[in-house]
């Protein structure tokens, strides 16, 4: 995930990583029943993507986020 912020999104992103097992309050807090889970707050609305997060372009998508450098659409 870190790769696909500063790749993507140019470092743009606070990017904050929790260890659910020391931290069970903020899994419980966040709605995380499954790891790794992905929590996206803000901007709203608040996106959850669980399980693999290798394939930048499904996790931007999954995310509703535009990358920087987005592919033109030549339709």
């Amino acid at each position: 995930m870190r790769r696909i912020c500063d790749e993507e999104m140019d470092g743009t992103i606070d990017l904050e990583v929790i260890d659910v097992y020391r931290q069970p309050q903020l899994a419980v807090e966040h709605q995380v029943v499954a790891a790794p889970t992905l929590v996206k707050l803000l901007p709203l609305p608040i996106r959850r993507i669980i399980g693999d997060l290798s394939a930048a372009d499904r996790v931007l998508h999954g995310l509703d986020i535009m990358p920087l450098s987005a592919p033109e659409n030549h339709s």
